[in-house]
């Protein structure tokens, strides 16, 4: 007979080991065998991004697990932009309303619950500002009305976590000459946690591109000029550059309006060049946008000709114009057809609409901005056309920037 307090064929039970901070991994599985890890990963892969953020914060188990299918894209939270009041159609004046509305944020189509953070921008500080660049989970503003030849002050935001910064100036010292500002934009962002990152100032000094960079540290920043770009000349009004920065493939940009070519800039060497593109664009003055492919990343263009969608990619062949070969040719005479009140005649339809810019969150949609019929945006995989209007009557601003969080959060990125 088995002694009292014991059962025959039991072991006794042993005390787990003490809990130690962070468990260590579990062994790798055997080939054909599922695992509780296995499967844990396959339901958190299964999740939304916020759902999967929020599984993480679980237990430290999860949080590896997390970590491992975190997808490589941030997920898209929303756009800011500066609304606009709606324009009347031809034939009156082309638009021309100068009205600062201050920046607003409007989520994407999914609503967001109760969890998720209310994004928006300081009413106070940005109420005279207007966005120039939205990259790294950062916005940059500047004073909206100011002469072009003045290095201003930059506000950055981190509308995340609403921490900002107001970056001073260069030194006076350092202002001499003729100078015009054509853009600033996010170079680079050390960590997610922290509000240390490194902006940059486009200027044309004379006939010459320069770049000013600055470290934002701790709260602090120093500028430092660098050498202008002798071998890129500015040979033209530094007025017609718009005056805003777009990322795309690795690469900064700037459009160059009734221009055959754009203004690049390596953020790696900070060194400029010119790109051309493609002559049935560039030298017919059509409105091309550079850009992502929504697929895989590659620099893209796009541009709507003769009630043509046209996307054009970088490539060298037979067909190839300027180092571009068109990818895709969509017609959207039938698209168009269902904007209300736009004319049908061809020649008027070109002359009141246009594209804006192509969605730096590779959605796939391009925005499209009329005359007085309307802004729009247009999903290249599905053809819908959807109408871009706020509640109060105005519609979505131009440029409209995607804003994505840091990515990974600070909770699932590494600690060096």
């Amino acid at each position: 007979m088995a002694p009292k307090g014991k059962c025959r064929g039991r072991k006794a039970r042993t005390l787990p080991p003490p809990a130690a901070a962070l468990p260590p991994p579990p062994p790798p599985s055997v080939k054909g065998v599922v695992t509780v890890a296995d499967l844990t990963e396959e339901i958190l892969r299964r999740l939304a991004p916020a759902d999967l953020l929020r599984a993480a914060l679980a237990c430290h188990r999860w949080c590896r697990a997390a970590s491992q299918v975190l997808p490589r894209a941030p997920p898209l939270l929303g756009y800011f932009f500066h609304p606009q009041n709606p324009a009347k159609p031809p034939p009156s004046p082309k638009p021309t309303d100068k009205t600062h509305h201050p920046a607003v944020f409007v989520p994407v189509p999914v609503p967001l619950d109760a969890a998720s953070p209310r994004l928006s921008l300081d009413p106070t500080a940005a109420r005279s500002l207007s966005i120039q660049d939205v990259h790294l989970g950062l916005v940059l503003l500047l004073q909206h009305a100011r002469p072009q030849s003045l290095l201003p002050s930059i506000l950055a935001i981190d509308p995340a976590s609403r921490r900002r910064v107001l970056l001073s100036p260069p030194p006076r010292g350092a202002l001499r000459g003729s100078r015009s500002v054509i853009g600033v934009a996010v170079l680079s962002r050390a960590h997610p946690s922290r509000l240390s990152f490194d902006a940059i100032c486009l200027t044309v000094d004379g006939d010459l591109p320069r770049a000013w960079v600055t470290s934002v540290r701790d709260g602090g920043c120093a500028w430092r000029a660098l050498p202008l770009a002798k071998g890129v000349v500015v040979d033209f009004d530094p007025w017609w550059f718009e005056a805003r920065c777009v990322h795309a493939a690795g690469n900064i940009y700037g459009h160059i309006c009734n221009s055959s070519r754009l203004l690049q800039l390596d953020p790696r060497t900070l060194e400029f060049s010119f790109m051309p593109v493609p002559a049935v664009l560039g030298d017919r003055f059509e409105k091309y946008r550079i850009g992502e492919d929504s697929e895989d990343g590659r620099l893209c263009m796009a541009a709507i000709v003769n009630e043509d969608l046209q996307i054009w990619v970088r490539g060298e062949g037979r067909q190839s114009d300027r180092g571009w070969v068109m990818e895709r040719e969509m017609c959207m005479t039938k698209v168009l057809d269902t904007v209300p009140r736009l004319p049908k005649d061809t020649k008027w339809r070109m002359i009141c609409t246009w594209l804006s810019n192509i969605d730096y969150a590779r959605t796939g949609k391009v925005f499209v901005k009329t005359w007085g019929y309307g802004r729009y945006s247009f999903d290249t995989e599905t053809g819908k056309l959807e109408r871009l209007m706020m509640t109060d009557g105005k519609e979505y601003g131009d440029p409209m920037y995607a804003y994505t969080l840091s990515w990974p959060p600070e909770f699932l990125a590494p600690r060096d």
